[in-house]
């Protein structure tokens, strides 16, 4: 009987970790567009997605055979978790000087907070699918595998739900705008972007291969996220690490309109694609000062 139950018990941490295992590996689409070791960073976070699932499948049985010593080792997985953390913010602000634009410090902090926030989920994944099949209490493997592919399943998509931010395109309808000269300044849908055209050479550059995007907020209280600095950090990073710079880039607000003009040259001119890039750009912390940002009556007509 002895036998058995350890059998067992292996069989729920296994199921636990490949639950928590398969939950950091859906996630790794954030990793992609926003760390550049891919693939080398994707194999890295699969390692620590298996760790962070083992914590945390241990944990039951542990607690269960009334042996408390399983807490100590999730702190310390939690404090592991943490410099993970610390240490991917050192990364990305080293790179910023090798980037064509900055991401800017409120995108690198939320950066590192999703990416430590992925080996929670794995460990909480892992976690609830030992805690159900330890209440469940199956003998058959089958049944087992079955009830914890089930439940992590399930799991996953309510953390998914609880997770996901809003993005750009949420919040604001992007177009694409029509970009003029006029002596050494450049205008994009007649607003003023900048005034260092002042080459024949950039002048024709910016008119035959430049690329504007015009930001609207779908409501006014969404120019307080729009328009904040760090928020325009990242839908430029995002816009030109994706298709390149030739030369020159602007993230420009017009008080008076209340956009935001995003222009460069790119070496991949396609619009709607950028379009599509800078929608995707998730709206970050920083900027998400007021509560109603995160309502569902995202787009209405009332004023905020």
């Amino acid at each position: 009987m002895e036998n058995y139950l350890e059998y067992h018990e292996l069989l729920m941490i296994l199921c636990g970790i490949a639950m928590g295992t398969i939950a950091r590996f859906i996630t790794l689409k954030v990793d992609t567009r926003q760390n550049p070791s891919f693939p080398s960073g994707y194999f890295i976070s699969i390692i620590m997605g298996i760790i962070a699932s083992a914590l945390g499948a241990v944990a039951i049985p542990a607690l269960f055979a009334k042996d408390f010593t399983a807490v100590t080792f999730l702190t310390l997985a939690i404090q592991h978790f943490r410099e993970i953390r610390k240490t991917e913010m050192d990364s990305l602000q080293e790179l910023e000087k090798t980037e064509y634009t900055i991401r800017g410090a409120a995108y690198i902090d939320g950066i590192a907070k999703t990416f430590e926030s992925r080996y929670y989920f794995s460990l909480l994944t892992s976690f609830l699918v030992v805690l159900i099949l330890k209440i469940v209490s199956l003998d058959n493997i089958i049944l087992n595998i079955l009830v914890s592919a089930i439940s992590g399943a399930i799991i996953i998509y309510i953390l998914s739900k609880f997770t996901k931010g809003k993005t750009i395109g949420d919040i604001c309808n992007l177009t694409e705008g029509v970009i003029t000269i006029d002596g050494s300044d450049l205008l994009v849908d007649g607003i003023f972007v900048s005034n260092v055209l002042g080459s024949t050479n950039d002048q024709e550059l910016f008119l035959n291969e430049g690329v504007a995007i015009v930001i609207e907020p779908k409501n006014e209280k969404f120019r307080i996220t729009l328009e904040n600095l760090g928020q325009r950090h990242a839908m430029l990073f995002e816009a030109t690490r994706t298709f390149g710079v030739k030369k020159y880039s602007f993230a420009k607000r017009s008080f008076k309109e209340g956009k935001v003009i995003i222009t460069f040259v790119p070496i991949l001119r396609q619009p709607d694609e950028i379009i599509n890039v800078i929608k995707t750009t998730p709206v970050l912390e920083n900027s998400r000062k007021i509560h109603t940002i995160m309502e569902n009556d995202i787009g209405g007509n009332q004023n905020g």
